[in-house]
């Protein structure tokens, strides 16, 4: 049975039982069940915490499914219980259950009320903000043999929501999708080029539902380099025969360890040099996410960043923060609102999704908005104030950033600190200057600096 069908029929279900229909989190689940994948997997894509899907979403799920259908879901049987009983129960009643279909749609149609933005935008949200030239570019470069795209901006400015549909786009061809975050590798790994190879083959080997076998191919007087290229072409890709698309996140954590970074980059580099000659490598399609410029010196021909498909994400121009106001059903007409909001945030994604939301809520006007934006009582207080904690905890980074708010131009920097700066969002590059990122951090930070 489609999915999609069986999804809506499910919705029927819970509300006929007086029950909620199904959240974005719980279709998350119940496609990744369909997809023959774990809970690990399903979170990493999606962007949660895998023990919140396992310990919190899932229970709740199968609860109510067991309630509905009278037996006990499971993960395991969830598939051959809910298509049996909905089979069962539709037979004799399609043109009831038409009818049903027909009001939850109008239901869900009335009901597309924003929920509060935070992180990645769920693949099934009406707000996000589709770049359409960046992803049919992405979509056609990830088809090829061998594809390398690399993905830079600053942190909260869509990189992870973009991630999500590509690798969605993937999974639709048929490919298998891998999706690592380093940002939630431990710094004792990430210090240590051995232990980060094993991590990544090992965490790559769990998700593609096979034995890790590490100590069968590590072999140290090869070398963790060698013996990890050995491990992916000998093991892992002959293990499958469709593509693989490898997604590495937040890979400028590499960056903070220098020496390891001048071995792992070099080492992505040449797989994608590899498929050139070998077909088998032709199968790996990598995926490299980062927040800002690397300052590691590399060789030319070494660097994975000088090759493949480069994509910048910048920040929303007016033409798209009113198309996004029209989906927060804001009656902005003129132009001015969004000049306002830009004035203020400069067309940050993140900012500007949050000012939507509650402007969409009517909880204050646009003019409350700006006044209170860069205090403690406004909108921003959270995400200004997590910013301000790090440069509390690093004063040559804050003094940094006071070099750069008191400059009437754009200013030059260290390189590892423009680097910390700008994964932050907190500054924009300018050739091999920099400037602040927006009007709210030069007026939060600045009024900051002078009392600190």
């Amino acid at each position: 049975m489609n999915l999609d069908c069986l999804l809506e029929i499910v919705d029927c279900l819970l509300i006929d039982n007086h029950n909620r229909p199904l959240n974005s989190r719980e279709i998350l689940i119940m496609r990744g069940i369909w997809q023959y994948r774990t809970y690990n997997q399903i979170a990493i894509k999606a962007g949660y915490s895998p023990g919140y899907f396992t310990n919190v979403v899932a229970p709740e799920l199968f609860g109510r499914l067991s309630n509905v259908i009278g037996q006990r879901v499971t993960k395991k049987n969830c598939r051959v219980l809910l298509e049996s009983y909905v089979t069962s129960q539709t037979a004799p009643q399609t043109k009831l259950f038409q009818q049903q279909l027909a009001r939850v749609s109008r239901n869900v149609n009335q009901d597309m009320s924003p929920s509060y933005p935070s992180g990645s935008v769920p693949l099934d949200s009406p707000f996000y903000l589709k770049r359409s030239s960046v992803e049919e570019q992405v979509y056609q470069e990830i088809s090829k043999p061998g594809a390398l795209i690399r993905i830079k901006a600053p942190r909260e400015m869509g990189k992870t929501s973009l991630l999500l549909r590509i690798l969605d786009y993937g999974q639709r061809q048929g490919y298998r999708t891998i999706s690592l975050n380093l940002e939630q590798v431990d710094r004792a790994i990430l210090s240590d080029l051995n232990q980060l190879l094993r991590w990544l083959c090992a965490n790559i080997a769990r998700q593609l539902q096979r034995k890790p076998m590490l100590d069968e191919y590590w072999d140290e007087d090869l070398g963790s380099k060698i013996s990890c290229t050995l491990y992916f072409q000998e093991y892992l890709l002959q293990s499958i025969n469709t593509p693989l698309i490898l997604a590495l996140d937040e890979v400028n954590h590499i960056f903070e360890h220098p020496q390891v970074a001048q071995d792992f980059l070099p080492l992505l580099r040449s797989w994608y040099e590899e498929a050139k000659r070998l077909p088998i490598w032709q199968k790996l399609r990598l995926i490299v996410v980062h927040s800002t410029e690397i300052y590691v010196p590399l060789q030319l021909n070494q660097s994975p960043f000088n090759v493949g498909l480069p994509i910048h994400l910048d920040s929303f121009t007016a033409v798209e923060v009113q198309q996004l106001a029209q989906r927060y059903k804001l009656n902005w007409v003129d132009g001015e609102e969004v000049r306002q909001l830009m004035a203020m945030v400069g067309g940050h994604p993140a900012l500007v999704h949050l000012a939507l939301y509650h402007l969409s809520r009517k909880e204050m006007t646009l003019s409350q908005l700006l006044e209170t934006a860069p205090t403690p009582t406004g909108i921003y207080a959270h995400h200004l104030q997590r910013h301000w904690a790090i440069l509390e905890k690093q004063p040559e980074l804050a003094q940094a950033l006071d070099t750069v708010l008191n400059a009437t131009e754009p200013v030059a920097l260290d390189p590892i600190l423009t680097h910390k700066l700008s994964s932050m969002g907190l500054i924009k590059l300018s050739g091999n200057q920099v400037m602040a990122g927006c009007e709210l951090y030069r007026q939060f930070f600045y009024e900051k600096e002078r009392a600190f």
